[in-house]
C-alpha cells in the first residue's frame, strides 16, 4: 500500500471514532467526591504583599490620567521583588515579577525604575521588565485580547515568575470595544489560566469619566481586589503627587486592612520619598486645619464634602486634643 492507501484508512478509523479533522477535544471535565476534594493537592495561596496581595489574586488598580497609577504599580513591584515594603504592606521574601509596560519609551521608563528603587535592590531576575521600545522595527505590540498575544507572553512568563503587572489594559488589549462583556472574556480566560499556574496578575486601567474603571463593569466580577485611586476632594495641584487609595473591592480584607490610604509622592526624579497615612487621620487632620482658619462646622463640611455629623466627630476628637483654638467658630 502507498502513502494515501494508509490516509485513507486511518481517515475511516477517525470518523468510525467520531473524530472530526482540525478540531481539539478537550479532556473530559470531572468532579470529585467531597472527600476526595479535601484531600486534593491544590496550589497553596501565599502572601506577596501582606495584607492585600497574594498569589494566585487578580487584582486591579484604575485612576484617572497623570493620578500616579504607574508609580504607585513600580513601587509595588520593587517591595514584592525585593521583599520590601510599601505603605502599609509587607512581602515577607522576594518573589518574582514581570512587569509589562506598554506606554512608556524606554527612556522614560529606566528613569522611573530608577526613581523608585529601594534601597535594596532586586536581585538578578527578580525584576523582568518589558517595553514597547523592546520591539524589533516593524514588530506590533501583542495584543493579549488574543490567543496569538497572550501566546507571546506567556513566553516570557518563567516557570517561577509569581506575579504579573499588566500597565496598562488599553495598550496590552486592543481587540474589542472597552465597554462590551464580551471583548473581556478572552483576557479574562488567560489570566485564569495564569491563576491556575499559580501566578497573581495585577492590571493597571483607566478611570472613566465618572471616576470608575473604564469599559465594562463585568471585568470586576472575576477580580480579587480592585483599588480606585483619586484625587483628595480640597487637593491643590501646588501640592503635587497626592492620591486617596480605595479598596473598592477586596475578596480577604477586613477592618484596619481595607482602610483607604493617603498616598504622597515626594523627592525628586533621582528619589522617590512615599508618605502613608489612612484617609481618617488625613480628614482629621484637615478638619483641625480649617477649624483654626475660622470656618464653621458647616463651612468645613462643604468644603471637604463631608457630612455634618463626620466634621462635628473631629471637632470633639480635636478638643478632647487640646488642638482647636480658641477663637474657631466650631459650634456654628
Amino acid at each position: 500500500m502507498n502513502q494515501s492507501d494508509y490516509q485513507h484508512i486511518a481517515a475511516e478509523f477517525d470518523k468510525a471514532a467520531g473524530i472530526v479533522p482540525g478540531v481539539v477535544v478537550a479532556a473530559p471535565l470531572a468532579a470529585l467526591d467531597l472527600r476526595d476534594l479535601a484531600s486534593h493537592q491544590f496550589k497553596q495561596r501565599a502572601p506577596l504583599l501582606s495584607p492585600f496581595l497574594n498569589s494566585q489574586d487578580l487584582a486591579m488598580i484604575f485612576a484617572g490620567r497623570g493620578i500616579g497609577k504607574t508609580h504607585l504599580a513600580m513601587a509595588i513591584a520593587f517591595a514584592v521583588a525585593t521583599g520590601g515594603t510599601f505603605a502599609r504592606w509587607t512581602a515577607p521574601r522576594p518573589a518574582k515579577v514581570l512587569y509589562l509596560d506598554g506606554e512608556l519609551p524606554g527612556a522614560v521608563l529606566q528613569s522611573r525604575l530608577a526613581m523608585h528603587l529601594p534601597d535594596v535592590e532586586p536581585a538578578p531576575g527578580f525584576l523582568r521588565v518589558f517595553t514597547p521600545d523592546l520591539l524589533p522595527e516593524g514588530v506590533a505590540l501583542p495584543d493579549l485580547s488574543t490567543v496569538e498575544g497572550q501566546t507571546i507572553i506567556n513566553g516570557m512568563i518563567e516557570d517561577d515568575t509569581e506575579l504579573v503587572v499588566i500597565d496598562n489594559l488599553s495598550c496590552w488589549c486592543r481587540t474589542g470595544r472597552e465597554n462590551e462583556a464580551e471583548s473581556w472574556h478572552p483576557i479574562a480566560t488567560w489570566i485564569l489560566q495564569l491563576r491556575r499556574r499559580g501566578l497573581a496578575v495585577l492590571l493597571i486601567h483607566h478611570a472613566g469619566k465618572g471616576g470608575q474603571q473604564r469599559g465594562t463593569s463585568k471585568r470586576e466580577d472575576l477580580l480579587d481586589v480592585v483599588i480606585g485611586l483619586s484625587r483628595p476632594k480640597d487637593y491643590d495641584p501646588k501640592q503635587g503627587a497626592v492620591f486617596v487609595l480605595e479598596f473598592t473591592k477586596a475578596r480577604n480584607l477586613a477592618g484596619d486592612d481595607a482602610q483607604s490610604l493617603e498616598l504622597e509622592l515626594g523627592g525628586d526624579e533621582s528619589r522617590a520619598v512615599w508618605q502613608c497615612r489612612t484617609v481618617e487621620s488625613s480628614t482629621f487632620d484637615r478638619v483641625v486645619a480649617l477649624a483654626n482658619e475660622g470656618l464653621s462646622q458647616a463651612e468645613i463640611a462643604a468644603e471637604l464634602e463631608l457630612n455634618k455629623s463626620s466634621v462635628s466627630r473631629h471637632i470633639r476628637k480635636a478638643k478632647e486634643l487640646c488642638l482647636i483654638s480658641s477663637t474657631a467658630k466650631v459650634g456654628l
